[in-house]
C-alpha cells in the first residue's frame, strides 16, 4: 500500500472518530440543558463529516475516471468507521431534540 492511500484512510478514519465524538458531546451538552453547546457540537460534527465525505467523493472521482483505490481490511475499517459516525451523528441529533422538547414541555 502506498502512502497516499494509507494518509486518505487515516483521513477518513480521523474525521470520521472526531464527528463520532463531536455527537457524543452534543448529547452530554443536551443532558446538561446546554442546547447551544449542543448545537455547536453537532456543527462539529457535520464538519468532520464533510471533510470525510469530501475525500469519499474524490476517491469516486478517480475510481470513474478509471484509476481504482485499493481496497484492502483498512479502507474497509475506515468506511466502516466512516457510517458508524454518521449514524451516530444522525442519532444525536434526534436526541438533541428530544432533551430540548422535554425541557419546553416542563
Amino acid at each position: 500500500m502506498n502512502t497516499d492511500n494509507m494518509e486518505v484512510i487515516m483521513g477518513l478514519i480521523m474525521e470520521g472518530g472526531n464527528a463520532k465524538g463531536f455527537a457524543v458531546e452534543a448529547i452530554r451538552a443536551a443532558k446538561q440543558n446546554d442546547f447551544s453547546a449542543a448545537k455547536d457540537f453537532l456543527d462539529k460534527s457535520n464538519e468532520s463529516l464533510s471533510k470525510a465525505h469530501n475525500v469519499q467523493t474524490n476517491m469516486l472521482t478517480k475510481e470513474a475516471q478509471g484509476q481504482p483505490n485499493e481496497v484492502n481490511l483498512y479502507m474497509v475499517h475506515a468506511q466502516d468507521h466512516l457510517m458508524t459516525a454518521i449514524t451516530f451523528r444522525d442519532l444525536a441529533q434526534e436526541i438533541v431534540e428530544l432533551y430540548e422538547k422535554i425541557v419546553e414541555k416542563n
